[in-house]
């Protein structure tokens, strides 16, 4: 739209040099603005507001020449390239040592392996720019958390697929139910979850950190109780 001259402050100080172009009949004035939900924490609009528009003031651009380049720092970019990512849900298979006369349930009393299949990102990358800034950011985890009632954990990876013949403590992700879930109505929820250390560096030499995130998926697991008799073979 047609700027109006008649509306800037008597000294002219917010748009400088502006009576070169009065006369100019096409070319725009860009203004810096702040946006509340890109804020830095622990600051308000009005403070960023105030710092931003204390070094840089409306610019006037010839009609056909390139707008000036956005005013964002490394952090704010970040941010807005963070905002547009969804991590998956962790996704898992799981496998009793032993699958002899079993199936589609596991055992009270035996490791029962769990692996992240390749749904379940271990690091996720991601880059936005903006003019000739760029910010990276990746978000990092070092495994599974595991949990299910009547059960002790050993999660410290990813975990390995199972393969047939492999032996017990050979897994660095496995669950050893204490319990048949017959008493749960039939399954064990399972629960898994990645934990991710969100770290960002931007060509400006800024770097920092956001804030870590967590996804997390249950899986009912029917888990099974084998008896067995002890007789004595001496009468």
């Amino acid at each position: 739209r047609p700027f109006d001259y008649d509306d800037l402050p008597p000294d002219g100080s917010t748009h400088p040099g502006w009576q070169d172009h009065a006369d100019d009949e096409e070319g725009s004035w860009y203004t810096p603005i702040c946006i509340a939900n890109r804020l830095p924490p622990g600051k308000d609009l009005k403070q960023v507001s105030e710092e931003c528009f204390k070094d840089h003031k409306n610019v006037y651009v010839p009609a056909g020449s390139e707008p000036p380049a956005p005013l964002i720092d490394g952090q704010t970019l970040a941010r807005a390239a963070w905002d547009a990512v969804t991590i998956p849900q962790p996704s898992v298979e799981t496998k009793i040592t032993t699958g002899d006369g079993i199936t589609n349930a596991t055992v009270v009393g035996m490791d029962t392996w769990i692996w992240a299949t390749g749904d379940t990102p271990s690091q996720v990358r991601v880059t936005a720019s903006a003019g000739s800034l760029s910010a990276t950011v990746v978000a990092s985890a070092s495994g599974l958390r595991v949990s299910a009632p009547d059960s002790v954990p050993d999660c410290h990876g990813f975990g390995i697929p199972w393969t047939q013949g492999a032996a017990e403590g050979s897994s660095n992700c496995t669950v050893e139910f204490t319990r048949s879930s017959a008493h749960l109505g039939g399954t064990t929820p399972l629960t898994v979850s990645v934990g991710y250390d969100v770290a960002w560096t931007a060509t400006d030499g800024t770097s920092g950190t956001l804030d870590p995130i967590t996804t997390t998926s249950t899986t009912d697991l029917p888990v099974a109780e084998i008896q067995t008799i002890n007789r004595d073979t001496n009468h």
